[in-house]
């Protein structure tokens, strides 16, 4: 599966936030989109899921334009993480991930048993069956991010797309997710990440697209595109990469603000 996104402009009505952007992200790869506040990063991701209508260009999954797809079948190949945020409702965990079924389901239907052990399986995938009954609102941030990962993989698309997926989270509970973005991309999803970390991009994009206030998105390998001079125009300060090592025969680098 492949989706490509050829010179997109994205905005609301009349206003372009974002132009020009064009990438490719296929089964098994991990793109990593970086980038400062405001530039255009979630306006992107709401064309991508057609919430919002794009202002020009294409977006295809392998060579079909998805600009006439409904969203229930765009969303049978494409599946969303949000940032985990609260929820007013007291759904428990088992019920949050069901909901990924949706877009299979017809209207009015209910989950059936190919659904549930579907449900079932995301949420052993992702380490978390013991919280099956417990209440969504209760867990931790890190918690709520994993059964959302898990909702989406229910869904059973073949792209995921995450916005930030370890914003507000712990040390610990950042490594967890990002090993599950590794693990899920050498299962065959294709992942669309957005960060706020270009350290992230070293340790599992495949793929980077860059986007760099009033001027084009660069996209290109992690080496080409996470460099000390992109990063300094794109976020307006001084940075400093080193390789401080290796793991598992793949190098391990750090990206260090200078002040």
């Amino acid at each position: 599966m492949k989706l490509s996104v050829h010179d997109l402009q994205c905005g609301y009505g009349q206003t372009v936030i974002a132009e020009n952007i064009s990438f490719s992200v296929t089964s098994g790869e991990v793109l990593c989109i970086l980038g400062p506040n405001g530039v255009g990063k979630s306006t992107l991701f709401k064309s991508m899921l057609n919430l919002i209508p794009k202002l020009g260009g294409e977006i295809r999954i392998n060579d079909d334009n998805i600009e006439s797809w409904s969203r229930k079948q765009l969303a049978t190949v494409l599946g969303y993480v949000p940032q985990a945020s609260a929820t007013p409702f007291p759904f428990t965990v088992r019920e949050m991930v069901a909901m990924g079924r949706t877009a299979h389901l017809g209207a009015f239907a209910f989950p059936s048993k190919h659904d549930w052990q579907l449900v079932d399986d995301a949420m052993h995938k992702l380490g978390i069956s013991r919280l099956a009954e417990r209440r969504f609102p209760e867990l931790s941030g890190g918690e709520k991010q994993m059964v959302l990962i898990a909702r989406a993989i229910a869904q059973a698309p073949a792209l995921l797309a995450m916005d930030e997926p370890t914003a507000s989270l712990d040390f610990g509970n950042q490594v967890a997710v990002l090993r599950q973005v590794r693990q899920l991309a050498s299962e065959g999803f294709g992942i669309i990440m957005i960060t706020h970390s270009p350290e992230q991009a070293f340790l599992c994009a495949s793929k980077v697209l860059l986007f760099r206030r009033d001027k084009p998105c660069l996209f290109g390998s992690v080496a080409e595109i996470v460099t000390e001079a992109n990063l300094r125009d794109a976020y307006g300060v001084d940075v400093q990469i080193n390789q401080i090592g290796e793991r598992n025969g793949h190098p391990v680098h750090s990206c260090t603000p200078v002040v």
